[in-house]
């Protein structure tokens, strides 16, 4: 009988990324070095330079990625330092959102490096069940998908969408009244992907023959860098302002959330004596030529009940006021309650008392369109998840966050009011814009198909204080403008308050953290751009495409098992 041979187990193939073999190849260096790298979109005073290091972001994750796949490293140790890179690189840009609750803050870092997890494994299972070419080509149509997702489900959460990294520098990305803000997801990737494989080969792991084919691999990533900004500015240097034009007054009165706005706070500034300051600020810079007058988010802020309103004092004193300024309309933030007749006519999200029945509490927005207009109401309907949204499985956990009083699910509308215009600027369509809805595209593209003719944006910004939060949320509103082409009119509590052209280029802005009301002159463009004509076709094109690749890897799966 033949002696069998010892038989071993084939080692996993070296290749140039294997083994670490300098202080740059190091696990620990590239996850520190990714999350640094990525978090240039989101510097704590937004410029346009650091947008930059997005084109090279992706690359120590690349690296780190492939070299613990060819050291055949288990799938727990892969995961660590793929949720470490990402943690970091959320910590690093958001943990500003702890100013309004250090739980809240640890939550929304931690959950949201989870989930970013998702779109990186599914790549890793589709390159070792398809290969390497369409493994490393599914990652952004994975990153898309889930970007897509979370625009839309309980949890939403999208201020690190890829995209919204070049917020600071409209100027680059102009054609974004054609692609939306994922337009600059797919851009990121392409340039870090064809940066990857000009490094190391089109596989991912082969050194380059020669100097002179590296040279021209080289051509192709700063190509696909200097294009877009090319045509951006091209477009950027051709658009001109669009539409007739109306002098509009923002106002920004300056409480302080914490102890002064709300009731319950140490220097609580009763709602009588608030309302007179929104009255002062904006009659010192109303001239004959103002046709509207914006208030921030929750300007009237004790909850009024909208069976009634007409009877509220600061209603009253509003229409006195506007009585006087004939021609001037007022859009303002307001707390409201509307009730439902019965159970069956109530939301998902109405409450339920015996002695008032089923309610539901609305950050909300009220337009006078006159002295003598019906108040128009609109109800904030991209709600923060945690704050003014809490899906049912995390009510437990995340309901206990202090944001000045109601905390909870409140409600909201399904459809995107356009409030009309007043009697002597017929061309002054409001899109009502509360805060936090402002970072969604499609969502306000929608107030464009609506016929809105310019962004209204009521907001607060002080629950962050001097943070990097306030400062981002000011230049994502410039994105909405190239997006749909519109003037944006923007009202804080306190933060910035002013102006933003129909290029995303902010040209009137007061300073936050005093009272102040700032006048501009806005365009009031009716033409819709491709983007705001069409909605979002990247994220559910990339949905598509995920679904056929898990699809296929699970096939190749199957077929490896027969």
């Amino acid at each position: 009988m033949t002696p069998t041979q010892p038989t071993t187990t084939p080692r996993p193939t070296t290749s140039r990324l294997a083994t670490p073999t300098s202080f740059w190849q190091q696990p620990v260096v590239l996850v520190v070095l990714g999350a640094l790298l990525l978090s240039g979109g989101w510097v704590p005073y937004p410029s346009a330079w650091p947008s930059l290091l997005l084109f090279g972001a992706w690359l120590p994750y690349l690296v780190l990625e492939r070299q613990l796949t060819q050291q055949g490293a288990r799938k727990r140790r892969v995961f660590a330092s793929t949720y470490f890179l990402l943690l970091c690189w959320n910590a690093l840009t958001t943990w500003w959102v702890s100013y309004s609750s250090l739980p809240a803050g640890i939550a929304a870092v931690v959950l949201n490096a989870l989930l970013m997890c998702l779109p990186l494994m599914a790549f890793r299972q589709t390159k070792k069940r398809l290969g390497n070419r369409v493994g490393y080509l599914s990652l952004p149509i994975y990153w898309i998908a889930f970007e897509q997702l979370h625009l839309h489900w309980d949890l939403t959460w999208p201020w690190l969408t890829l995209g919204n990294g070049f917020a600071a520098a409209p100027q680059w990305v102009q054609w974004y009244e054609y692609t939306g803000f994922l337009g600059g997801s797919v851009w990121v990737w392409a340039v870090n992907l064809l940066v990857f494989w000009a490094w190391f080969g089109r596989g991912g792991v082969r050194a380059l023959a020669s100097r002179q084919s590296r040279r021209w691999r080289w051509a192709l990533p700063l190509v696909a860098v200097g294009l877009p900004v090319g045509i951006s500015l091209l477009i950027g240097h051709n658009y001109q302002e669009k539409g007739p034009t109306e002098e509009v007054v923002v106002v920004q009165p300056n409480f302080d959330p914490y102890v002064e706005k709300f009731e319950g706070g140490d220097k609580f500034i009763p709602p009588s004596e608030q309302l007179t300051r929104y009255l002062t600020l904006s009659e010192q810079h109303l001239t004959p030529a103002t046709r509207l007058v914006i208030w921030p988010e929750t300007a009237l802020e004790e909850a009024i009940w909208e069976s009634t309103i007409e009877s509220d004092f600061r209603i009253r004193r509003i229409r006195e006021w506007l009585g006087r300024h004939p021609g001037v309309a007022l859009l303002t933030g307001i707390t409201t309650i509307n009730s439902y007749p019965s159970k069956e006519a109530a939301s998902a999200t109405a409450r339920h008392r015996d002695d008032v029945g089923y309610y539901d509490y609305n950050n909300a927005a009220g337009y006078f369109a006159s002295a003598s207009a019906p108040l128009a109401i609109y109800h904030k309907s991209r709600l923060v998840p945690g704050v003014e949204k809490i899906p049912p499985i995390l009510s437990s956990v995340l309901s206990n966050i202090d944001l000045g009083g109601f905390v909870g699910s409140y409600g909201s509308q399904t459809e995107r009011t356009v409030f009309a215009a007043p009697a002597n600027a017929s061309a002054l369509r409001l899109a009502p814009l509360i805060c936090y809805e402002s970072i969604y595209g499609d969502f306000v593209s929608e107030y464009a198909r609506n016929g809105a003719t310019l962004l209204a944006l009521s907001t607060n910004d002080a629950w962050w204080h001097d943070s990097p939060g306030y400062r981002q949320l000011l230049t994502y509103g410039g994105l909405r403008c190239i997006e749909t082409r519109r003037d944006l009119a923007r009202a804080a509590n306190t933060g910035f308050t002013g102006f933003i052209n129909q290029k995303g280029e902010v040209y009137q802005r007061e300073p936050a953290w005093i009272p102040t009301a700032s006048r501009g002159t806005v365009h009031l463009n009716t033409e819709l751009t491709f983007y705001a004509q069409h909605g979002e076709l990247i994220g559910p094109g990339a949905q598509a495409l995920a679904v056929l690749l898990l699809l296929g890897a699970g096939v190749g799966a199957l077929l490896r098992k027969q």
